[in-house]
């Protein structure tokens, strides 16, 4: 029976890296987890036991302390951009680098009212992410959030929905939205102002869920990608994954009292997931 290996990749994954950078008054820090992923011509390994283009994993994982020791950059898609440039320049038998990177985000702590010149404190539950593609035919940059919860308690309906012999849930004209926004998007190029265009981007996302009339989760999605595709022209392309976090009315009619729209129940799972991409034509 004829067997080929339809597709190889093998790298590094959870490269943790806190970059500390020490000024005269101050120190800044840079903390991201770095996953490597490469493909290209390695058949042999995999059918021959053939390790003479298989670049070590460790190898990888030093790649990225030695050059982030050695270079200068400002924006996780730069770190990723040098880290896929140089493993693809350094070893021909790569037809592609992929490099996936997680940052965690870091505020100053302030004492007696002022920013503390080497104290840290995480500033967020999100994350901001990076995937860059560095090929022999191309470079593809997407940059994204996970994980940022936001809620609103009006201007979000349910309704009009399909209903058979299994349904329970009853249309709601006025009731608790919240989801915890993942998005990535793709860039037009590598010629963009990242930590502007992310920074822009996020607080669009933010706005947009919070103005929007919402007639379900599916409708905020569409408003949230169109706004974003309408304010940044460096973006082509939006994904979303909302998972819709449940708040439901609490029954306080066994204690006598009502619940006019107050009191709520905060429910994990199971969760609706609405996901959908918008890209321009």
């Amino acid at each position: 029976m004829p067997i080929e290996l339809a597709l190889n990749r093998y790298g590094k994954s959870s490269v943790r890296l806190l970059k500390v950078l020490r000024h005269a008054d101050r120190h800044d820090i840079f903390e991201v987890t770095v996953d490597l992923a490469c493909t290209g011509d390695l058949a042999a390994a995999y059918t021959e036991g053939d390790n003479r283009q298989v670049l070590p994993t460790d190898t990888l994982k030093n790649t990225v302390y030695a050059l982030a020791r050695e270079r200068s950059f400002a924006e996780l898609e730069e770190f990723g951009l040098l880290l896929g440039r140089h493993l693809l320049a350094e070893n021909p038998q790569f037809h592609q680098v992929e490099v996936a990177l997680a940052a965690r985000p870091w505020s100053r702590v302030e004492v007696a009212g002022r920013p503390h010149p080497h104290a840290f404190m995480e500033s967020g539950a999100s994350r901001r992410r990076t995937l860059v593609q560095v090929g022999r035919e191309g470079i593809a940059v997407r940059a994204g959030i996970e994980d940022l919860l936001v809620l609103k308690t009006a201007d979000s309906a349910f309704e009009d929905f399909p209903r058979d012999r299994f349904t329970t849930l009853q249309p709601a004209r006025d009731r608790v939205l919240a989801t915890r926004i993942g998005a990535d998007w793709a860039y037009a190029g590598v010629e963009v102002e990242y930590g502007a265009a992310f920074s822009g981007v996020e607080r669009q996302l933010v706005e947009t869920f919070a103005a929007h009339d919402s007639r379900s989760l599916q409708h905020t999605l569409y408003a949230m990608g169109e706004a974003v595709l309408a304010a940044f022209p460096e973006v082509l392309e939006i994904h979303l994954r909302l998972p819709n976090q449940h708040y439901l009315l609490a029954n306080l009619a066994p204690f006598g009292l009502d619940n006019d729209n107050q009191i709520f129940v905060g429910t994990a799972e199971p969760y609706g997931l609405i996901e959908g991409t918008l890209r321009r034509t």
